[in-house]
């Protein structure tokens, strides 16, 4: 499962005060967009930080073929900690040639000079990634890393449960709440999903969706819009739904979580493509009940939905061989041999978009046997799939938001007051941060 990440630590924050006022625009520390100079053939021995499940087997492959030219795989965890890792390693000069990082992180990266730009070396491939994936290496309209695994965003359901009830499975979302209501009164007990207020990154997925654009970086400064027109829409809708009982308001991955969704007391399940691996973990017992669909719509015959999880490669600007270091990040995330060996060997699901239908992806989830086309259709979920450019301070505002949306869940407030306390905590601390700030 690709997982978004908190940034919360007090080393992060130390780290994001190293970029002042003078990194205000994300490619303030880097050099224009141009291929790295040298020859992509020269011998290279490259570190490579990542956490990727198994990436040694794929390393071994390139490793075998170009044997002149080594990757040294160094697994590293996910999250904040190989972040400020990286912050650390990128001040004393000896960050690795190869970074992995979750596309939310990568501002941190970009903003603090880590990474280096990538706009030529992603040139040449752009068309195997859609473009609303490649939107989430994009700051400044240049690209700083090569994606690697998108978790678009899908539907999960009980389909027993869906039958048992009379249920119809909603294409929009104003049929969703509508089926929601239908279920609480065929049974108070149950509940059609929930709204959880421990999870920014699946809250920041279902504002893609929306058509929310949170940061906006035009060079010269930073423009948020946490609590834009589309994302109050979207935090106005579920809080009604929240607030007058139609939906639980329990946060995803607890005890209580996995018992709801394994007894039944929730049939639907808001996810994204790794989901089906969650399920097979927290409801074993239900294996065959489930059904995926898209994600429901905002306006009737649309196709769009939004991110949740995902990460990208990217190359530091402390590697001495930067165009071999491109060349293998360009051969990891879009040859047929590599994308395919981290689909078995690493379990993940590829962005490039070749990938999402290959031989390795022939099987069913699981846990949905029956949904033979699941990869089919979640490949053309995928062309829909929209992201935003993050922020600099995606840790402000993922921790904010956790802390407000559950207040108001817990006294049945305004979610869309609470989205406001989210923006301004997000500029207040860009500001305090020295980055210049579009009002």
């Amino acid at each position: 499962m690709r997982t978004t990440i908190v940034l919360k630590t007090a080393s992060v924050m130390a780290g994001l005060a190293l970029v002042a006022a003078c990194s205000g625009s994300p490619s303030a520390d880097t050099p224009a967009s141009s291929a790295s100079a040298g020859d992509a053939d020269a011998p290279a021995t490259m570190d490579f930080w990542t956490w990727t499940t198994n990436v040694d087997k794929v390393v071994d492959i390139w490793n075998k073929q170009n044997p002149t030219q080594q990757v040294k795989v160094n697994k590293q965890a996910q999250g904040d900690e190989i972040i400020t890792r990286l912050l650390t390693a990128s001040k004393a000069g000896n960050a690795p040639c190869l970074v992995h990082a979750e596309y939310q992180a990568l501002p941190v990266l970009v903003t603090n000079g880590v990474v280096t730009d990538l706009t030529a070396t992603v040139d040449p491939v752009r068309s195997q990634f859609p473009e609303g994936t490649l939107a989430l290496t994009s700051f400044g309209g240049k690209s700083f890393g090569i994606p690697q695994d998108v978790g678009p965003m899908m539907l999960y359901y009980r389909k027993d449960l869906f039958e048992k009830f009379g249920l119809e499975v909603p294409t929009t979302w104003d049929q969703f709440a509508e089926v929601a209501r239908q279920l609480k009164q065929k049974d108070p007990k149950r509940s059609l999903t929930t709204f959880s207020a421990g999870d920014p990154g699946w809250f920041a997925g279902l504002a893609e969706q929306a058509g929310g654009n949170w940061w906006t970086n035009d060079a010269d400064s930073w423009k948020v819009g946490i609590n834009d027109e589309a994302t109050k829409k979207m935090a106005g809708y579920w809080g009604g739904l929240v607030n007058d009982g139609t939906i639980s308001g329990q946060p995803m991955y607890t005890p209580e979580w996995n018992a709801a969704m394994s007894d039944g007391s929730l049939l639907a399940w808001p996810s994204a493509v790794w989901g089906a691996g969650v399920l097979e973990g927290v409801a074993p017992s239900t294996k065959g009940k489930w059904a995926m669909a898209p994600m429901p719509q905002w306006n009737a015959g649309e196709q769009v939905t939004g991110f949740w999880g995902g990460s990208a490669t990217a190359v530091s600007e402390n590697c001495k061989t930067k165009p071999q270091a491109e060349k293998f990040a360009t051969w990891l995330n879009t040859s047929p041999e590599a994308v395919q060996a981290l689909v078995e060997e690493g379990g993940i699901y590829p962005a490039a978009t070749a990938g999402q239908t290959g031989p390795a992806l022939e099987k069913a989830p699981k846990m949905l046997p029956d949904d033979a086309d699941f990869y089919d259709r979640a490949s053309q979920i995928a062309q829909g799939a929209r992201g935003f450019t993050w922020g600099p301070n995606v840790n402000v505002t993922y921790s904010t938001y956790t802390d407000e949306f559950q207040k108001a869940i817990q006294k049945k407030t305004d979610f869309a007051a609470a989205l406001d306390q989210v923006q301004a905590a997000s500029v207040a601390d860009l500001e305090k941060q020295g980055f210049p700030v579009a009002k």
